[in-house]
């Protein structure tokens, strides 16, 4: 908001400023001249915060209830707060007080402004008073921030009044006072008349028929009532779908015949109260959806020029009540919005690396508004800007949309725990057999002994973690001389038979690193199995070659694969790849 501009300037059109006449807080007056030269007072305020705003349109209602003589025009709108002021007739009321003799009109006159005045916590050093005839009015009314308490008020205007204490009243005449005794004469002649008739209309009141008065407001239905002659007695209730202080029972109700004077309850809506929603930069389709939500409506809708606000058309500037403060259900709220921003052009500044609610304040603060948020999965922390558009230092018409992009976790929790996947046994390493030592008494002829086939198979992850399948580990069967052991790892033609050979000579076997034989690929990928592309090869003595083609995670979760057999050299092992890494190993 801005101050006053100095003078000489113009204020709406209206009001050429002359000169400034004082400056209290944050209220400047100025002596202006209005249409046809005449003279006025202006009262600027500079509103800078929604709380002198609140402040602002708390004034204006006490203006509104008391109607001071000498205001001719308030106005509340963004940059302009201010309240117009004119000069009128009548004695200060310092001189009046200061009076020895006082009509007791204008005493009676000024005891009960002050009462009004209290009303509204204000008290009679809070405005300037005018004493014209017997009439008490106010010719300014000075600000507060707050209302005064009950007792600080009565404080203030006792001593104000106090001087009326010692001087005297003077009390109008009254023409034929010596007729006075005329109506007391009349009165003793029609008292015995009127003690008659109200005995028998005590002893036999007359009954009338309880009119309906559901859905009126509360003060016309207890008047109608009255009229009728009942007694009315209120209390509270709430329903919805009827108007706040409108009569929704009756008791007794409507259509009963009832003795003159008898009580009618009426129960008059009033719902808890509810907090304001905040509707600033809402348009109005959506401050109807809010205030929808909280039981309240939307009220009069003011069009205002957003140049100042840096608001863009069609959003609102400013709402009343305040958003946060305690409404009835039911009750409007006035909005003012936004025409635009005339012929301007603004920028946004780099916003990556900011929330999204310091975002939307950098947007806001350059007339722009925040009309949409994309996610995108991103290592950085969640609700962090990765992007905006448009582009930073671009400069773009005022009110323009802003769309940002926003980090989000890149991945989200499994869908079960990762216990439920299979662990594999414990490794245990196998047990060397050591060959009985050579007896020279008895020399022996050792067979050829089968290849070794003690070695476990295993099954490990390459990149450390646990593999999901569990092998099977071949029982270890050692070899003695004089038997033959058959070779349980490669395919045989036909019968094996142990080849004689000389005591000399050195035991023929079959080298494990060269012996060929089929395996087959076996592995039952997990149900949580990480995004990728997965392909599986085998490795052995002559080097890799691939048995499964490259395939997504999402056709392999949960799959039980299975390949034909395939022949190798010496030991051998599967490696299953994610995305050309290795993912696990899978011994068969």
């Amino acid at each position: 908001m801005t101050s006053l501009p100095p003078s000489p300037t113009r204020i709406d059109g209206k009001y050429d400023v002359l000169r400034e006449l004082s400056r209290q807080g944050n209220v400047t007056l100025s002596e202006v001249r209005a249409a046809q030269g005449v003279t006025r007072t202006v009262a600027w305020f500079d509103v800078a915060t929604p709380t002198a705003r609140q402040a602002f349109h708390s004034y204006r209602s006490v203006l509104r209830a008391l109607n001071p003589a000498g205001l001719t025009d308030v106005v509340a709108r963004p940059g302009a707060y201010y309240t117009v002021w004119q000069a009128i007739a009548g004695a200060p009321l310092s001189a009046f007080l200061a009076q020895s003799v006082r009509p007791a009109e204008a005493v009676e006159a000024l005891r009960t402004l002050a009462a009004r005045l209290a009303e509204h916590g204000y008290a009679l050093p809070d405005a300037d008073v005018v004493v014209d005839g017997h009439d008490a009015r106010i010719a300014f009314l000075h600000a507060l921030d707050a209302p005064r308490s009950p007792e600080n008020v009565a404080a203030l205007n006792t001593q104000t009044l106090a001087s009326l204490n010692g001087g005297r009243v003077r009390r109008p005449r009254q023409p034929g006072a010596w007729l006075a005794f005329v109506p007391g004469l009349l009165f003793l002649g029609g008292a015995g008349y009127l003690g008659a008739q109200a005995a028998q209309t005590y002893l036999n009141p007359p009954i009338r028929e309880v009119t309906d008065v559901t859905g009126q407001e509360a003060q016309a239905a207890a008047r109608k009532l009255s009229a009728l002659g009942f007694r009315v007695e209120y209390t509270q209730g709430q329903t919805g779908g009827r108007a706040i202080g409108s009569i929704i029972r009756q008791d007794p109700p409507a259509g009963t015949n009832l003795p003159l004077g008898r009580l009618i309850t009426l129960t008059v809506n009033n719902p808890p109260a509810t907090e304001v929603p905040r509707l600033e930069e809402m348009n109005v389709s959506q401050a109807k959806d809010a205030l929808k939500d909280r039981a309240m409506v939307l009220g009069k809708v003011i069009k205002v020029d957003g140049t100042l606000t840096n608001t863009p058309e069609g959003r609102i500037v400013s709402q009343l009540p305040e958003p946060g403060s305690s409404a009835q259900r039911g009750q409007q709220v006035q909005v003012m919005v936004s025409t635009g921003v005339a012929g301007k052009e603004t920028w946004l500044p780099l916003l990556t690396g900011l929330t999204v609610e310091q975002a939307k304040q950098h947007a806001r603060a350059a007339g722009l508004i925040v009309t949409q948020v994309k996610e995108q999965p991103s290592e950085k922390d969640a609700g962090t800007v990765l992007g905006q558009t448009p582009a930073a230092f671009v400069r773009v018409a005022s009110g323009s949309p802003v769309v940002l992009t926003v980090a989000v976790a890149r991945y989200s929790a499994p869908s079960r725990p990762a216990d439920s996947l299979p662990l594999p046994p414990v490794y245990v390493p196998p047990t060397p057999v050591q060959p009985e030592p050579a007896q020279p008494e008895v020399p022996a002829q050792p067979e050829a002994p089968a290849p070794d086939s003690t070695t476990t198979p295993s099954t490990t992850p390459t990149d450390g973690s646990t593999a999901p399948v569990v092998p099977v580990t071949p029982e270890t069967i050692p070899a003695t001389p004089g038997t033959s052991t058959p070779d349980t790892t490669a395919p045989t033609t036909g019968t094996s038979s142990p080849t004689p050979t000389s005591p000399d000579a050195t035991p023929a076997a079959t080298t494990p690193d060269t012996a060929a034989r089929t395996v087959t690929f076996r592995y039952t990928f997990p149900a949580n199995l990480p995004d990728g592309s997965y392909s599986v090869v085998v490795k052995d003595a002559n080097g890799e070659r691939q048995i499964m083609p490259a395939a997504d995670a999402g056709v392999l979760r949960g799959l039980a694969a299975t390949s034909a057999e395939a022949p190798v050299t010496g030991d051998a092992v599967f490696i299953i790849r994610k995305d050309g890494v290795d993912f696990a190993t899978v011994t068969p």
